[in-house]
């Protein structure tokens, strides 16, 4: 085993990333992409959908409420539609072909989803205790964290949000044709030395395995993946130095991929979807769930609040954790963790918190614009640190500071 030697009260922090090949990665985003679906006809649907793939079988089942008038016209919409929504997702990912011996065109597939419990539903509609009547209440019982920090322009931990941006980069050189070669299954791994303070000072190590076709050889594949993905992506960040250690495909051999090498589930990739291990997780996935499960909607509204507070800059890094019981209108608790680096006392930010941001998951979703089908998108490369979401805003920036002072 090779030695390392840090400068005294240095550190190593390593995150991964996976592709939209991923086996966990398919099955995610065919779970939104019903979910999204189910959106588009009812914005009030209650969803709760998971998936599984293996060699070509894939499977999508769970529990649907639609909530409007023409709910029995919308469960048979999306009991006809299942199956080509999820066609479509794994062949639009690139799974198309015989030979990935997993092919959207001709895949078996099976469809297992079914209405939601009336039970669940009562407390979520505000029809279950009576002291709660009328009030929607969180979807289920469970504790969710937001982190943020300013190592990176997105307020994100550097090692995930590098992670990502490699795989992005070879899925779209992929995708664009430019390596051929490549096929749909991937992973990174960054690791980033820190200093005292907990700055990034270099990138230790870079790793990526990517699935190819098997007439490629391993020098190609390895100079290809450091010219094109990882050199254009990282050499950018100026932390990359002559010792930086590259793996490319460790294995010398990643031709079987995909669901035909690994079995896929829906929510088995959580850390991936958050913070890459830096900052907790409360431990409920995202995918396949509509923001009425506060598993995912209080996830979003967690980050929401600890980048707010980080872009306000009264902190250079914030968690947040944000705890709910099912059926109940209210947190049971919120919790501002600023690990020493706040710059405001940590009470006044905890009161600032409390003042600013509705924490109710009526409130969640109605600040987060949350009943959009935007959800497939968020599937792969990650939840956070990317503009396009709306709990990335920093909009709250202004009443935060006044609520300090």
């Amino acid at each position: 085993m090779s030695s390392i030697s840090l400068p005294k009260n240095h550190y190593l922090f390593t995150s991964e990333s996976v592709g939209e090949g991923h086996p966990d990665k398919v099955c995610d985003q065919i779970s939104d992409a019903i979910l999204d679906r189910c959106l588009e006809l009812d914005p009030d649907c209650h969803v709760a959908c998971e998936s599984f793939t293996t060699t070509d079988f894939a499977l999508c089942g769970g529990e649907i409420g639609f909530q409007s008038e023409k709910a029995s016209e919308h469960a048979k919409i999306i009991s006809d539609e299942a199956e080509k929504i999820v066609r479509k997702v794994i062949c639009d990912i690139g799974y198309n072909k015989d030979e990935l011996k997993f092919n959207g065109n001709t895949c078996e597939f099976m469809n297992r989803l079914h209405a939601q419990s009336s039970d669940i539903n009562q407390g979520v509609v505000g029809k279950g205790l009576d002291e709660y009547k009328g009030e929607q209440g969180a979807g289920d019982q469970g504790l969710m964290f937001g982190y943020a920090c300013n190592e990176t322009p997105e307020l994100m931990p550097a090692p995930i949000m590098f992670s990502h941006k490699l795989l992005l980069k070879a899925t779209e050189l992929r995708k664009s044709g430019k390596i051929a070669w490549l096929r749909p299954d991937s992973k990174s791994q960054v690791t980033i030395e820190y200093d005292e303070n907990n700055r990034p000072v270099r990138i230790d190590a870079v790793v990526i395995s990517h699935q190819h076709d098997e007439n490629v050889s391993q020098e190609e594949i390895r100079n290809t993946v450091i010219e094109q993905i990882i050199k254009p992506v990282l050499e950018p960040t100026g932390l990359m130095d002559e010792n930086t250690k590259i793996y490319v495909n460790p294995t010398g051999k990643f031709v079987i991929g995909g669901p035909d090498g690994d079995s896929g589930l829906t929510g088995r990739k959580i850390i991936v979807d958050s913070y890459g291990g830096m900052g907790r997780h409360g431990g409920g996935a995202f995918s396949g769930k509509d923001p009425s499960k506060v598993d995912r909607s209080a996830a979003y509204m967690a980050r929401y609040i600890a980048k707010n507070i980080v872009a306000a800059d009264l902190a250079e890094r914030a968690e947040v954790q944000l705890a709910y019981a099912i059926g109940v209108p209210y947190p049971v608790s919120i919790f501002v963790e600023t690990f020493g680096t706040e710059k405001a006392d940590k009470a006044k930010i905890s009161q600032a918190v409390n003042k600013v941001f509705d924490c109710t998951p009526a409130g969640i979703v109605k600040a987060l614009n949350l009943k959009q089908p935007i959800y497939q998108k968020t599937a792969s490369y990650g939840h956070f640190g990317r503009e396009e979401f709306p709990w990335e805003k920093t909009d709250k920036v202004v009443e935060l500071k006044a609520a300090i002072n």
